[in-house]
C-alpha cells in the first residue's frame, strides 16, 4: 500500500516500531504526519536513524478539550446520563439523581500545558481552589491564582482530580494502586488525556471501594481495540472495560470528536 508514497499519514492507535518503519524508508517515505499530538506510537530513534521526518499536531484546540471536560465533569455529579436513560425508560422518580455543589471543591489538574489556563477559566465561579503538578510550571496558571503543589498534596486534597498530561514513560499508568489509595474518599476522576496514564485494574478498585466516586473517561487504556468500531451485537472482549460498563457512576465517552 505504501510503495512509491513518500508521505504516510497515521493516527494515535498506529504502530509505527523499528520494524514498520524500515518497511516504510525501503518503500520510499520519508515523512510520518501524526494526525495527533502524541507521539509515543512512534518509534523516534529510528525514524531519525532511517532518515524518517516525523511531524504532528502542535495541539487540539484547548479550549474545546477545557470545554468537554466541564461537560463531563457536570454530567457525572448531576447524574444527567442517568437522568436521561430513567426519563426515555418512563421513570420519573428522583432516588439516587442527587449531585454536588462544586463551587466549595478543591480541583487538582495533572498537566497545564495549553490546556491549563482555558480549563480555570472555564472553572473559575465554581472551584474553591485549584492545585495543578507538571514537570514545567505555567505562569499564566499562576497569574490566575492557582497553586503548584507536590503530587502527593494533590492526591490527597483533590476533590476532583483531571489529567491533561501526554504519555510518556514518566506518565505512563501514573494512576495506579499508590495514587488511587492516597486519594479523597468519593472523588472525582477525569481522563481527557491518554487511556494509558490510567491502570485500569487500579481504578476499578478504586471504584468498588468508592475511593473513587465518580469516573469521567473519553480515552482507554485498550481503546485500539475498541474505538471507531460498531461492535453493537458483539461479545466485548476486554473484561476490563466490560467491568467499567457495570458501574452507575462510570461515564465513558468515546474520545476524537471532533474537536473544533
Amino acid at each position: 500500500m505504501v510503495a512509491g508514497f513518500p508521505v504516510v499519514c497515521v493516527f494515535v492507535n498506529d504502530m509505527l516500531d523499528n520494524r514498520v518503519l524500515e518497511t516504510l524508508a525501503a518503500e520510499g517515505t520519508d515523512l510520518i504526519a501524526l494526525r495527533c499530538a502524541g507521539f509515543n506510537n512512534v518509534d523516534i530513534q529510528s525514524a531519525s536513524a532511517l532518515g524518517i521526518r516525523v511531524v504532528r499536531v502542535p495541539a487540539y484546540s484547548p479550549h474545546s478539550v477545557a470545554e468537554h471536560t466541564v461537560a463531563l465533569m457536570l454530567t457525572l455529579n448531576r447524574r444527567l446520563h442517568q437522568a436521561y436513560n430513567h426519563i426515555r425508560n418512563g421513570n420519573f422518580t428522583l432516588q439516587g439523581l442527587l449531585g454536588f455543589e462544586m463551587r466549595n471543591k478543591t480541583v487538582g489538574i495533572i498537566g497545564t500545558g495549553a490546556l491549563g489556563p482555558r480549563w480555570r477559566r472555564y472553572c473559575a465561579a465554581s472551584v474553591a481552589a485549584c492545585w495543578l503538578t507538571t514537570s514545567q510550571q505555567n505562569s499564566t496558571c499562576t497569574e490566575l491564582g492557582v497553586e503548584y503543589v507536590p503530587l502527593e498534596t494533590l492526591y490527597g486534597e483533590s476533590d476532583i482530580i483531571t489529567l491533561h498530561c501526554p504519555l510518556n514513560p514518566q506518565t505512563h499508568r501514573l494512576i495506579d494502586d499508590t495514587a488511587v489509595e492516597r486519594m479523597k474518599q468519593g472523588m472525582m476522576l477525569i481522563n481527557t488525556s491518554r487511556g494509558a496514564v490510567i491502570d485500569t485494574r487500579a481504578v476499578i478498585v478504586g471504584l468498588k471501594s468508592s475511593r473513587i466516586g465518580y469516573l469521567g473517561l473519553d480515552v482507554y487504556e485498550q481503546e485500539g481495540d475498541l474505538f471507531f468500531q460498531d461492535l453493537t451485537g458483539q461479545v466485548i472482549e476486554d473484561d476490563l472495560f466490560v467491568r467499567l460498563l457495570t458501574f452507575p457512576n462510570v461515564l465513558i465517552r468515546a474520545r476524537w470528536i471532533m474537536f473544533e
